[in-house]
């Protein structure tokens, strides 16, 4: 029997399967993604300071080639007052994040693992999960052959918790679009990354290499108009929608666009069995919180797992020690996004008034910016 089976190969799952390395503990990694496929490569993403701590815990994070640090996260509000700039430098940090594309992280995990004597099972779908009072026993098919595991703990890691689906997930459609691309500009600022407040929902721009990854926020109607625009076209859209602080933008490449919501399961504990990452809780984008919450899930599993007996491990008191752990954290990035999503929508100038006064305060109270930096950067506990 294994010690903990892991389902999804993903950047939650991998981790963790590293984070476990030379522990003694037996384990699997099950993954439906065929060998070699890297899921949404074109992606980019934006890694907290915690997160590299992680990665270069687990060895991955020299791995990582082309990785663009942010110095600075500029916040405003378009149209209104009230602004605030949060700085590595007030920190004592290198940098306050990085920015990464997707498939680049997801291929140093996956070449990581079998360095380390691992490996994942591609190509291989859980289609059931039962649960016993001392194990937990899974049915999986692997191209075609059905195949049987037990293990002391299950941790779905696959991004929607759909092998759970006791795990109640609850979801919120926001009715938005998130339009994503890389743009240019014609005075760009080395390092900034920023967060722009609008009318129909944040703007965020990355910085990536020489270029800014974006993350456009537009209605569904809006957003199809965008993707089928021709360039030019599009830059004096978002050109008009964000303003002047980087310049005009000069090109676009890799447009998409995909449905904004939140979900999250009421619960992240079954009968021996958890769920985290995206399968715990799938957030709006705003404030790149989602995977950076995702891998502090990551992070409190393994190390209470490297400290619980064998026998324990899935155990009903060693899940709700972890469940325990994480509520707070957890919670407060659920509320904080959804809140900035809700705070942020409207225009009125009753709204307008209070989220200034705030970015200003935030700005002109050290202390109080330092706290804010962070509990985004490192959560909450």
């Amino acid at each position: 029997m294994l010690d903990v089976l892991i389902v999804g190969g993903g950047p939650a799952g991998a981790a963790l399967a590293l984070a476990l390395a030379d522990s003694g503990l037996e384990f699997r990694v099950l993954d439906a993604r065929a060998e070699g496929q890297l899921g949404a490569r074109d992606r980019t993403l934006a890694l907290s300071h915690s997160a590299r701590l992680v990665f270069e815990r687990i060895g991955v994070w020299h791995a990582l080639g082309s990785v663009t640090p942010i110095a600075t996260i500029d916040v405003s509000q378009r149209g209104r007052f009230g602004v605030t700039e949060l700085r590595a430098r007030d920190l004592a940090l290198p940098a306050l994040g990085y920015v990464i594309r997707y498939g680049e992280l997801q291929g140093a995990l996956d070449a990581a693992l079998p360095a380390a004597g691992m490996a994942i099972d591609f190509a291989t779908r859980v289609e059931r999960i039962v649960a016993h009072d001392d194990r937990v026993a899974i049915t999986a098919r692997t191209n075609d052959v059905e195949r049987a595991l037990e293990a002391r703990l299950v941790v779905v890691a696959d991004g929607s918790g759909e092998a759970l689906p006791e795990l109640h997930r609850r979801r919120i459609d926001y009715r938005q679009h998130a339009l994503v691309g890389v743009v240019g500009a014609a005075s760009p600022r080395r390092g900034v990354a920023f967060e722009r407040f609008t009318a129909d929902g944040p703007v965020a721009l990355l910085p990536y290499e020489s270029r800014y990854a974006l993350v456009w926020t537009l209605t569904p109607e809006r957003a199809a108009q965008m993707l089928a625009a021709d360039d030019a076209t599009f830059l004096d859209a978002l050109h008009a929608h964000f303003g002047d602080r980087v310049g005009r933008f000069t090109g676009i490449s890799g447009r998409s666009s995909f449905p904004l919501t939140l979900q999250f399961a009421s619960r992240v504990v079954g009968t021996r069995a958890v769920v985290l990452g995206n399968a715990a809780q799938a957030l709006h984008p705003i404030a790149g919180q989602g995977f950076n919450l995702g891998l502090r899930d990551v992070a409190t599993l393994a190390e209470q797992l490297l400290d619980t007996p064998r026998a324990e491990i899935g155990s009903e008191h060693q899940l709700a020690r972890y469940e325990k752990s994480r509520r707070v954290d957890r919670w407060a990035g659920v509320v904080m996004t959804h809140g900035l999503v809700r705070g942020f929508a409207s225009d009125h100038p009753l709204l307008a008034l209070p989220r200034g006064l705030g970015l200003t305060l935030l700005d002109s109270v050290p202390p109080l910016k330092r706290a804010f930096a962070r509990a985004m950067l490192n959560g909450l506990h």
